[in-house]
């Protein structure tokens, strides 16, 4: 069973702890049948204080629980000018050096850059620490507008509950969408959420705040097996295709038509792992039209081709 390990760390933050937990810890046998993964803490003190003194952490292993992890998560806290011990990043530079998957939450991004294994990479970070981030690590490639940042062996979060969505997407890349939306209902957690932190920076309320997007996108996750376009949106919401773009972007983040294609492609992954084979019939019932079209959308979100995601996640 894959072993996730998480390092806690003198002052780190009880929500992405919490996260961690949340995603990879507990049972699945309800939900899902079985367990997805072998969760442990570690810390290098016996006792750590959680931020501000909030708790302390005692009982879990040392750091020595690290070095058989299949995906190490590294410490984060809001102290970011202070430097990590060197027992720790040790500890993240051995497991990357032997292959482990590296994530870090929010400003755990400093602690893989700290360890010097980011260097060329692309990551992400909390765009309140984006500038003080860029000035002390300038070779990495820092994506300051995404929720996260998946550079295949290291994964990193921007903010606190960005931290679940990094989460539930590690879900669904190693046990598929069907795992990852069992344990979003579990969260009562959207399995997948559309757009990046910007949505979430500070800047001057409207006068006028848009009316919600809702019904209009529950209305279009019934009906994405017909050919729905960006006007079809725009009528069901009673406004023009000009204003539902605005709100789409206002709200989050991304394009009607970038949503539309989300969802659909989240539909087919869901369609494979629950048995259709003929890929003709995903791609018609999930709205993607084609077989090819099928093939192209499900490789560039999944990098799996439509035999390749069966083979993986489809029914034993």
């Amino acid at each position: 069973m894959h072993r996730v390990v998480v390092i806690v760390d003198a002052n780190s933050n009880p929500f992405e702890l919490g996260c961690a937990t949340e995603v990879f810890g507990l049972r699945r046998t309800g939900e899902l049948g079985r367990e997805l993964y072998d969760f442990a803490l570690c810390s290098p003190d016996p006792a750590t204080l959680m931020r501000d003194g909030f708790f302390t952490l005692t009982g879990v292993a040392g750091l020595e629980a690290a070095e058989d992890a299949d995906t190490l998560i590294v410490p984060n806290r809001p102290d970011v000018e202070v430097p990590r011990r060197p027992a720790v990043l040790e500890t993240v530079r051995r497991a990357h050096a032997r292959g482990a998957r590296l994530v870090g939450f929010c400003s755990g991004a400093f602690t893989l850059a700290e360890a010097g294994v980011l260097e060329g990479r692309r990551a992400t970070a909390h765009w309140q620490w984006a500038d003080a981030f860029r000035t002390r690590f300038p070779g990495v490639r820092l994506e300051p507008d995404v929720l996260f940042v998946d550079d295949g062996d290291i994964l990193t979060a921007a903010g606190s509950a960005a931290a679940l969505d990094l989460g539930l997407h590690l879900v669904r890349r190693d046990h598929g969408a069907e795992a990852a939306n069992a344990v979003s209902r579990r969260l009562v957690f959207a399995a997948h959420r559309d757009g990046g932190q910007r949505q979430f920076v500070e800047r001057p309320v409207p006068d006028v705040p848009d009316e919600s997007l809702a019904p209009v996108l529950a209305w279009a996750q019934e009906r994405l097996g017909e050919p729905l376009t960006v006007d079809d949106l725009a009528a069901r919401a009673a406004v023009s295709a000009a204003t539902l773009h605005r709100r789409f972007r206002a709200q989050l983040g991304t394009t009607p038509l970038a949503w539309l294609t989300g969802e659909r492609v989240a539909l087919a992954c869901r369609l494979i792992e629950r048995g259709e084979s003929r890929f003709e019939v995903v791609a018609r019932r999930s709205g993607l039209g084609t077989a090819a079209n099928l093939r192209a959308r499900l490789h560039r979100e999944t990098g799996l081709s439509p035999s390749a995601y069966r083979h993986r996640f489809g029914p034993a």
